[in-house]
């Protein structure tokens, strides 16, 4: 019963922050991490043993990170109007992701003896933007920043992800592996089309009073499945979110009759509220997690503090020149660049034979922390922007 309470408290202090961050403009990251770690010194207090639950970490952040993907997919609208700004927010977010990756992994190289590929795979978890904290942090933000955050940190998520495990997982990169990386992504496009129309045929269907628990469940399995074959499943991810989410663009086509548009987009409306609700309760339950496996010791760990903060600056540096290049504001776009859960995913996946002394766990603690602090300082320095929408209005009139 104790850990019930416990658990209960935890989650609603979550929620509380989720709730405050809107007005205090401090990520609840940081209160979630903090949280953790006040729970690690109190149970080490009183002496309760608890069993180790670092397997739990990887487990979670996978389930995270698919909720994510697909809660940013469910919001992205694809119609001529988004065409410039979907333009944008790819060259924002893959361009610093290649130039810092390659950049930072020829800055290992001068300090280490590894070689640059084993650098590039330690290095890629320190380029990738968290959607997780980036997309909660910026509702203060006019309509058009927001929709542009939303669509450049799911592509990072994605695309990073994928740039990853192309890396990783061919022992060579040649033309034979960008050849078999493409087939992979041919085959996981087709699995994701049959399996998009088949879940979303489901979901127009489903009479039963449990309707979104199996097609989640559908979703982790067919990613999970498709990672078995190394297959890139966050693309099928994308795919089945982009259909569902843009339902009212596709009923133009005859065959999306057979899918009962009008009843299949009042359960995408239904079925987005859940997705909105598990990612929060996931995401909280991952960083509280990871708060409470932190040692404070890697936090302030003085021999990687000065290589945080150079990545960090980096971090800064590359994102302000590429927002001029595609001719966005710098203010506060420059600092919503926050690593987080996908950064600490793809450290975790980083199999022994691959990690590299210099990229441990308290430079990813500290680099997290740093660009959250960043994020921070900038939203708060940011003078309040003027709502661009009916929604917005609506918003700034509560």
């Amino acid at each position: 019963m104790t850990v019930t309470i416990i658990i209960c408290v935890l989650l609603l202090l979550a929620y509380a922050f989720d709730v405050s961050a809107a007005f205090t403009k401090i990520p609840s990251v940081i209160l979630l991490l903090l949280l953790g770690s006040i729970v690690r010194y109190v149970t080490t207090s009183l002496n309760i043993v608890i069993p180790d639950l670092n397997p739990f970490l990887p487990v979670l952040g996978t389930i995270g990170l698919i909720l994510i993907v697909l809660e940013g997919s469910l919001d992205l609208e694809i119609n001529r109007s988004k065409i410039p700004m979907i333009k944008k927010s790819v060259l924002v977010a893959i361009i610093p992701m290649f130039v810092m990756a390659f950049g930072l992994a020829f800055l290992l190289g001068a300090l280490n003896d590894d070689s640059f590929k084993l650098n590039l795979i330690n290095v890629i978890p320190f380029c990738v933007i968290s959607s997780a904290i980036a997309i909660p942090s910026v509702r203060g933000l006019s309509q058009e920043n927001k929709e542009f955050v939303v669509y450049e940190t799911s592509l990072s998520d994605i695309f990073g992800v994928l740039f990853f495990n192309f890396i990783a997982l061919n022992p060579y990169i040649n033309g034979q592996s960008f050849g078999l990386f493409g087939i992979q992504i041919l085959i996981i496009v087709a699995v994701s089309f049959i399996s998009v129309l088949g879940l979303s045929f489901l979901l127009s269907r489903i009479r039963h009073h449990v309707t979104f628990t199996p097609i989640i469940l559908f979703v982790i399995l067919i990613y999970a499945v498709s990672k078995e074959f190394h297959l890139p499943g966050l693309i099928f991810i994308l795919v089945f979110g982009l259909f569902l989410g843009n339902i009212d663009e596709l009923k133009r086509f005859k065959w999306i009759e057979k899918f009962r548009p009008l009843k299949l987009q009042a359960e995408v409306d239904k079925f987005k509220e859940v997705t909105i609700e598990a990612t929060f309760m996931v995401r909280a339950t991952f960083f509280i997690l990871f708060g409470f496996l932190m040692n404070p010791n890697e936090i302030f760990n003085l021999e990687t503090l000065p290589l945080a903060g150079a990545i960090v600056f980096i971090i800064l540096l590359i994102r302000w020149i590429t927002l001029k290049l595609a001719g966005l504001p710098t203010s506060p776009l420059l600092f919503v660049a926050p690593r987080g859960l996908i950064t600490i995913l793809l450290f975790l996946a980083i199999v022994p034979e691959q990690s590299i002394p210099l990229v441990n766990k308290s430079l990813v603690i500290q680099t997290v922390l740093l660009s959250v602090v960043a994020m921070m300082i900038g939203l708060m320095t940011t003078k309040k922007e003027e709502p661009t929408s009916e929604e917005d209005n609506k918003e700034a009139a509560l």
